[in-house]
Formats: C-alpha cells, structure tokens, sequence
C-alpha cells in the first residue's frame, strides 16, 4: 500500500508508511474526526490517570485495540509505556509488519500522546 508522508508529500510505501499509521492512530482521539468518529485510540483519556499497573494495563489495551481494528498490516509485540513531561505518554512499539504474506519486524516506533 502507498500513501503520502504527512511532512513531506512525497510518497511512502513499506515500513515508512505503517509506521506513519501506526503514529497517526494513536496520536488521533476518538471522536476527533468528524467523518469517522471511531477512528484512533482512547490514549488521550488516560493522560491524567495515576501511573500504576491498571493504568499500564489500560494503555496497553487501548493500544492493542486501536492498532487491531486499524491497522491490520501490524502487529504488536512489546510495547513500554511511560509518563513523560507536561503531562504526556511516552510509548515504544515493537512488532511485526506482515506484507505479501511476509513478516519484517519493526522496532523502536516513538510515539508521544
């Protein structure tokens, strides 16, 4: 699948391009889209919970699901969470990315809800 990078407007493809979904899923809160208010995660509901094992818990579910109805092309393999500065969650992804029936791991994707 081909689609466009977000910063540049040149065409990605590949790992470039599920890794820009993977970011777009879930930076985009649920019920921000106006056309497709299901679209993104329920991150953004937990940045003021209390750092502790439910709220890890909760932000591993809610990023699992998010990318299992979204983005099919991907899937999770670890995944640590972090409260980061000013309120924020730092995330790294690791896992697999399956194209033409093949499995390229893909590790080491930010993401800062």
């Amino acid at each position: 699948m081909k689609g466009m990078n977000a910063q540049t407007g040149r065409t990605l493809s590949g790992p470039d391009h599920v890794r820009q979904s993977i970011i777009t899923i879930l930076t985009t809160p649920v019920g921000s889209r106006v056309l497709r208010r299901d679209f993104g995660s329920d991150l953004f509901n937990l940045i003021d919970h209390p750092t502790n094992e439910a709220w890890f818990l909760d932000v591993y579910a809610a990023t699992l699901e998010a990318l299992e109805k979204w983005e099919p092309r991907f899937r999770l393999k670890d995944l640590t969470a972090e409260r980061g500065d000013a309120g924020k969650i730092n995330l790294y992804i690791d896992g697999e990315m399956l194209i033409n029936g093949q499995s390229i791991t893909m590790d080491g994707i930010q993401v800062t809800i």
